[in-house]
């Protein structure tokens, strides 16, 4: 290297964001991911002793995944490839599988290859890598946003070690934070900022477990904020709440953070939790989910988890459904919370969810018998000379009813829906005792 290309590299170094001059290139500089990066975690010591297999690494946004695929290439002895699935090919991974096969021939050197956003390749694209996976001419370490279940080929599954990334802790994104405006080498130290304590911590709760948009809201913060008379660049909780202005919300409507945040919202409901209902409600809402989805879920709710216990709680959820598609937002977000914490605050029942199910069931799986004839249709003349006769009309009775068999003679002692003794459906319950009591 000459010293036009070494002052070159130097430069693009040094212009670089301040989130990828920090990444670490040894163990030792990784922060958080203490579940997978602990000294005696797996991860760690496949790493540590360069003897990696095959790997996926899942996880939000920010939580390390290339930072740790870029730990690998700085301390790994394997020849190390990096693809990005947005901007590569068939082409490119051809090519990288052709040289592996060089390098292993000529100087015995493994290759590894990082695919990054590797769920953007299709399932053709991901059955080339099959074979060279499977037959060691490249490890893979892939790189994913999304649930690798959905959206990897599961027979690369099977071959891989999955790791799932968590957003990192507020300490974690605090030590980042620190190492950034006060490294001289890889972070911003030069510039003789120093952030206080609020500011610190602001940043650190609001980046939500990302560490990228916490490190460039410091860059930011740094760069455009004159020193003070005494020479230092003084970050305060005023400067900090500019440089980043709201949380960046984990959360993509088409992604597995969406499963995971409506899986958390319904289980709230049907746990009678009206707190966390509101919350994951309101995080929906911020981060742009149609209001229409979120209205179809709490009717589900409504007739899943409470049922007859509270009648009511369908014809608020529907009435819900049809006023959000009238009023839109913002005003919608009363109208969902309105229902939702009526579901939630409801009593819970799931006998209507069981019935049905337990009848799906029967009618799968056992000989069903034909319909009882006095049940049959007798409203066509003939009917009689085909023995539909013997019906007993119930508002002929006292009460308005009156036993007879209603199932089939092979299912005549099935029994489906069995009410709680919660809310109005303990009123039922006792009805319905009434009634049959002494079959």
């Amino acid at each position: 290297m000459d010293l036009f290309d070494y002052m070159r590299e130097t430069n693009m170094k040094n212009e670089s964001p301040l989130a990828k001059r920090l990444r670490p290139t040894a163990l030792s500089e990784v922060v958080g991911q203490k579940h997978i990066m602990g000294k005696d975690k797996l991860l760690y010591r496949m790493i540590e002793a360069d003897k990696l297999s095959s790997l996926i690494f899942y996880g939000p946004p920010g939580t390390g995944k290339t930072t740790l695929a870029m730990v690998i290439a700085a301390t790994t002895s394997s020849v190390f490839k990096t693809l990005n699935a947005t901007t590569s090919g068939k082409k490119d991974m051809e090519e990288v599988v052709k040289q592996a096969k060089e390098d292993m021939g000529m100087y015995q050197k493994r290759t590894i290859l990082f695919i990054d956003e590797i769920h953007r390749f299709n399932k053709a694209q991901q059955d080339y890598l099959l074979p060279f996976v499977e037959d060691g001419t490249v490890i893979l370490i892939g790189a994913t946003t999304e649930n690798p279940y959905f959206e990897v080929n599961k027979a690369l599954l099977s071959r891989s070690h999955i790791f799932k990334l968590e957003p990192l802790s507020t300490e974690d994104i605090k030590e980042l934070i620190k190492r950034a405006v006060y490294d001289k080498e890889k972070g911003m130290g030069s510039y003789h900022a120093e952030i206080e304590e609020d500011a610190l911590t602001f940043l650190a709760d609001m980046s939500d477990g990302d560490a990228r948009s916490a490190l460039n809201a410091i860059e930011l913060g740094v760069l455009t904020t004159n020193p003070s008379d005494d020479g230092i660049i003084h970050i305060t909780l005023s400067v900090a709440e500019e440089c980043i202005q709201r949380r960046a919300y984990q959360y993509d409507r088409d992604g597995d953070n969406h499963y995971d945040t409506i899986s958390a919202f319904i289980k709230s409901m049907r746990g009678s939790d009206p707190q966390a209902v509101s919350y994951y409600l309101a995080k929906m809402l911020e981060a742009g989910e149609s209001v229409t989805f979120i209205a179809r879920r709490i009717m589900i709710c409504a007739c899943e988890d409470v049922g007859i216990a509270d009648p009511q709680a369908i014809v608020v959820a529907s009435a819900c459904a049809q006023a959000v598609e009238r009023v839109g937002m913002p005003e919608s977000q009363l109208i969902l919370a309105h229902a939702a914490i009526y579901v939630a605050t409801a009593p819970k029942s799931n006998a209507v969810t069981n019935a049905i199910y337990a009848a799906m069931n029967t009618v799968r799986e056992k000989k069903i018998g034909l319909v009882p004839p006095y049940l049959r249709d007798a409203h066509y003349e003939g009917s009689k000379e085909l023995g539909h006769v013997g019906y007993l009309y119930p508002h002929d009775f006292p009460g308005h009813f009156v036993k007879q068999q209603y199932l089939p003679d092979e299912i005549k002692d099935e029994r489906f829906y069995e009410p709680s003794d919660e809310g109005y459906e303990a009123k039922v319950k006792e009805r319905l005792r009434g009634l049959y009591e002494g079959e």
